[in-house]
């Protein structure tokens, strides 16, 4: 019997002998809607537009996950030309547009807003009907995490980020969730009481390494050991490897998804994963 039979015919028992639901669950890299980004959507009076080659695949979803790079900042500057980025709340129209249902706000970008940033953006993302995890309003809160539920599973997210400053902060914000295995491991299992899978987001790695480090694989693998199904990577800015391990995916990086870096010869920069659930099982996964 192939693995992907095997899985179905697990998962048919464990819902009673009916034929578990499907859910098809579609994972994106980072998103930056700052800069050039910006520059390009205010010039064409359009949002959205930096999501029309994408769009059409993140619709499909039954939920749809990305990574924000960029903080909604309530007043000017949007471009700078540093590694700084803020976003004009009008740009959440693309994110509606191509039906992301669920964004990680824990990356080293998050504070490029400053402090009020992180509240701007929570709310901001609320008002228009997107999930944010990764961040919240009060430090308490970080860690719990947050339950979407599709056709009767529910999905439940945290988010992790190896930096937070990004050179500009003397210290952290306890509004803002760190890498850390044993906290993982700790969030994992909290959450697996109150959802029927967990998935971990991880915002580390060197940019534009191709492999996975240490970090990355130590920490990916804490979250899987504890019982989460999937961690989904990004921050290299480019695609890294796929690993099955323990029963469980670990997506290292895929790259970016809205981005204003200039694509690099011979080094692919952009994978968009597709990961099918039957009930709580994993029952196969692409990358385009």
């Amino acid at each position: 019997m192939k693995r992907s039979a095997l899985l179905l015919t697990l998962a048919a028992c464990l819902w009673g002998g009916e034929d578990p639901p499907v859910n098809r669950l579609v994972f994106g890299g980072d998103v930056m809607l700052g800069r050039y980004v910006y520059l390009q959507a205010r010039s064409r009076k359009d949002p959205t537009w930096p999501f029309r080659e994408v769009a059409p695949i993140l619709r499909h979803a039954d939920i749809a996950f990305a990574n924000l790079e960029s903080p909604f900042a309530p007043n000017p500057p949007y471009f700078e030309d540093r590694m700084v980025f803020r976003a004009h709340p009008s740009m959440v129209e693309g994110l509606k547009f191509a039906g992301i249902d669920i964004v990680s706000t824990a990356n080293n970008h998050v504070r490029d807003a400053g402090a009020p940033g992180i509240v701007f953006t929570l709310e901001t993302l609320a008002k228009n009907g997107i999930a944010a995890v990764g961040t919240a309003l009060r430090p308490q809160d970080v860690f719990k995490g947050v339950v979407l539920q599709s056709k009767g599973v529910r999905f439940g997210f945290l988010a992790y980020t190896y930096d937070q400053r990004n050179g500009n902060h003397p210290d952290d914000d306890a509004r803002v969730a760190v890498v850390n295995q044993s906290t993982v491991a700790r969030d994992v299992k909290d959450l697996r009481g109150r959802c029927d899978v967990v998935i971990v987001s991880m915002h580390a790695g060197y940019e534009y390494h191709v492999r996975p480090n240490p970090q990355q694989m130590s920490f990916a693998r804490a979250a899987i050991d504890a019982g989460a199904s999937i961690v989904v990577g990004h921050h290299p800015h480019v695609v890294q490897p796929v690993e099955e391990f323990k029963g469980g995916l670990i997506l290292y990086s895929l790259g970016n998804l809205v981005f204003d870096q200039p694509l690099k010869k011979g080094v692919r920069q952009r994978a968009i994963a597709e990961v099918v659930f039957s009930g709580s099982r994993i029952a196969g996964y692409k990358l385009d």
